[in-house]
């Protein structure tokens, strides 16, 4: 009985791939996303494939998770998107970076927040205070009155600015703040549930 757990808990480690001795030769490996783990030694962080081969060099200053086939790294305090073998899709050139999401990034250039896709092209103008991924068709964007609305991939308002926090849609609903009361709305902007 008791080999017969020991079997057994050592085919988890092994599925699970806890085992495997290349990830011994990072501080840090991240569940493996879109084919690929970020990896993280001296301080650096790359990518590699399930087998423990690099794929995008680990000189970033640190990363994202992939999502789309895209991410966002950063080196010497500047953001880019590159794809998943390591090309670089838009120049190391802004301020601050989310992931990537439904085709866009928001990213902040110059202390503002836009979008752009993933041939690095501005989608979305960078006018926004703050802004979060796109998710279910629309993103939370922070405008100038300091307050968070919701807009469409071609940067039309949907819901207008009036809530003081907002969060991505998951399931046909959002979580926003407004007087100081939490609560969920849909995408008609109309209350669920607290």
């Amino acid at each position: 009985m008791k080999s017969l757990l020991m079997t057994l808990a050592a085919s988890l480690l092994v599925a699970g791939g806890w085992a495997q001795k290349w990830q011994k030769a990072y501080e840090s490996v991240d569940e493996c996303i879109c084919g690929l783990s970020k990896v993280k030694k001296d301080g650096k962080t790359g990518y590699v494939d399930d087998q423990g081969k690099v794929v995008i060099p680990v000189i970033y200053d640190d990363g994202l998770t992939f999502n789309e086939g895209v991410v966002a790294v950063t080196k010497d305090g500047k953001w880019q998107l590159i794809d998943s073998t390591g090309k670089e899709l838009t120049p190391l050139m802004y301020d601050d970076a989310l992931g990537f999401a439904q085709g866009l990034a928001p990213v902040s250039l110059h202390g503002k927040w836009g979008y752009v896709n993933a041939k690095g092209e501005t989608v979305i103008p960078f006018t926004f205070q703050n802004a979060r991924p796109f998710a279910e068709g629309l993103a939370p964007v922070q405008h100038a009155s300091g307050l968070w609305g919701y807009i469409n991939k071609s940067g039309t308002t949907v819901i207008a600015p009036q809530y003081m926090f907002a969060d991505v849609f998951l399931n046909g609903e959002a979580r926003v703040m407004k007087d100081g009361k939490l609560y969920y709305i849909n995408a008609k902007n109309e209350k669920l549930h607290d």
